[in-house]
């Protein structure tokens, strides 16, 4: 396919060109640790000399890393089975065929600003931008705040440019995370009704979990799920390509999914540009913003979720694993690596059946789960966790995770109970109301849960790198312990020096060892000396 040439200039002046494989859109890190800007065309041709991308949130990288997947089954660069997943994987197959691709694409089709089809966006919206833009700080959801129209929006109209680097990275986000709510659009004098109905994204809800390799190339290979047919769909553009786009006079049924290319570059939102006259190339800006509903997508589980690690709710709904707000993330690696052992998921069958890693040059990598914490439709935060991975330990990893887990669960109930037991003593007769910020004084519990994830992360490091659970788990048990005891000193040490303090403090250590080893304590703390700590 020959490149075509640049469209015509605006009447008015030269219109803003903005193309991703030609202007650098992303930072990355070499393998030697430099931190280097790339454009797309280069983060391909040297997926294999950079170590990771980079984003200013997990969500934008998440995203980035979306879109270099959909690029690989657009030009053809995939697997067919597992077997040449696996070979793919282990011989570290080329990506030059993504790149010879990408080179080859007409020039319109990856131009942010182009009046008729502009990169990921809806050209339909151009006629209402004037009347319902904003300001871009829109398009960026960790700016954007509650999407309500009943809102206090004032913010949003900030006419602050964005770099169109920053902006076609927030717009990649938007895509596939974008959360559900009301758009800041009318749909009465727009393109419909429905357009102002923003739908939870392709990822919003969920934790999305990607096989981190050892270099850029390495991570594309590992999550490139094998077809042997795959249309090769892009979306490139609202408005053109062989995909028919929802209408907005109603809701419309969810659209089958057409291959991963289409999967991974699904447009979750129409959205709209506006680029600041005058500028081009690595000096452009977006000025103003529209953003309405997009995409409707029918997910197949078993295709499309390949990555999702199934929960229970306290419901019983069994659903892909969520953000919590009041669960860090790294408390549900043994849900990782149960998903490996169990191969529940076509990610997870795939890396269980890698062999064993040989040597220093083993097929080590990562675990990055990543997940939008969000209040209805405002985003609180990016929830993420890394858990270690080696190939043929995934028993092991998942034994000590799951027993690691266990061990950090009981102790903070031990602390519960201390806290309880010096509450009982201090407040003999409290008020209902005044119950829970009594016992808070002295649970240590916040304390504990933050300091745990340096010891868990640890004790998989060690597995991983090939030590034995039975070996690692007592120094681990010892660290736990030994930090619960001094977090929950520190919070006696805010009780009175008189007798009912010193019967507090009593009754809150005595608590606190009888539980810990108690009949309900994991097989790790059950024979576990406090003085062994």
């Amino acid at each position: 396919m020959q490149q075509t040439t640049s469209p015509p200039s605006d009447t008015s002046a030269e219109r803003p060109r903005w193309d991703p494989r030609a202007h650098a859109f992303v930072r990355a890190h070499t393998l030697d640790g430099v931190v280097v800007d790339c454009c797309l065309s280069d983060l391909l041709a040297q997926a294999d000399a950079l170590k990771d991308v980079d984003g200013e949130t997990p969500g934008e990288k998440v995203a980035v890393i979306e879109l270099l997947l959909a690029l690989c089954y657009a030009s053809g660069t995939y697997p067919t089975s597992d077997e040449e997943w696996q070979q793919w994987v282990g011989s570290g197959h080329q990506l030059d065929q993504v790149v010879s691709w990408l080179a080859v694409q007409p020039n319109e089709d990856w131009d942010l600003f182009s009046l008729t089809r502009p990169l990921g966006q809806n050209a339909l919206l151009g006629e209402f931008m004037e009347e319902h833009g904003t300001g871009p700080a829109q398009l960026v959801m960790e700016h954007s705040g509650d999407y309500s129209q009943f809102a206090d929006h004032h913010h949003l109209a900030h006419p602050d440019p964005l770099p169109a680097a920053k902006a076609y990275r927030a717009l990649l986000t938007q895509h596939v995370f974008g959360l559900s709510g009301r758009a800041r659009v009318s749909g009465k004098k727009t393109l419909g009704p429905t357009i102002t109905n923003l739908a939870t994204g392709r990822l919003g809800g969920r934790i999305r979990v990607l096989a981190l390799g050892r270099t850029l190339g390495h991570t594309l290979r590992l999550n490139l799920t094998p077809t042997t047919d795959d249309p090769q769909m892009l979306n490139l553009t609202w408005t053109q390509g062989p995909i028919e786009r929802r209408g907005f006079t109603s809701k419309p049924p969810p659209r089958a999914v057409a291959g991963y290319a289409d999967l991974h570059s699904s447009l979750g939102r129409s959205v709209l540009l506006r680029p600041r006259p005058g500028l081009s190339g690595d000096l452009a800006h977006v000025d103003r913003v529209l953003i309405g509903a997009g995409e409707l997508l029918d997910l197949d589980q078993e295709k499309h979720l390949q990555d999702a690690v199934m929960s229970q709710s306290r419901t019983g709904v069994v659903k892909p694993l969520w953000p919590s707000a009041t669960r860090d993330l790294w408390r549900e690696a043994h849900a990782l690596y149960a998903a490996v052992e169990k191969r529940s998921g076509g990610l997870y069958r795939r890396l269980a059946q890698l062999p064993p890693e040989d040597g220093a040059s083993g097929q080590t990598f990562d675990l990055l789960a990543v997940g939008l914490l969000a209040a209805k439709s405002s985003a609180i935060g990016w929830v993420t966790s890394v858990s270690p991975f080696a190939p043929g330990r995934a028993p092991e990893l998942y034994q000590a995770s799951l027993r690691g887990s266990q061990v950090a669960e009981h102790l903070a109930r031990s602390l519960d109970s201390a806290a309880f037991k010096a509450w009982e003593v201090m407040f003999p007769n409290p008020k209902p109301s005044d119950k829970k910020a009594q016992i808070i004084r002295f649970d240590a519990r916040p304390e504990q849960w933050k300091a745990t994830e340096l010891p868990f992360r640890t004790l998989l490091a060690d597995v991983a790198e090939g030590a034995s659970v039975s070996d690692r788990m007592p120094e681990y048990t010892g660290w736990l312990v030994e930090m619960a005891q001094d977090f929950l000193d520190k919070r006696l040490d805010a009780l009175p020096g008189n007798g009912q303090g010193r019967r507090a403090r009593a009754a809150a250590q005595h608590g606190f060892r009888k539980f810990l080893t108690g009949p309900k304590a994991p097989p790790d703390l059950r024979d576990f000396t406090i003085g062994a700590a």
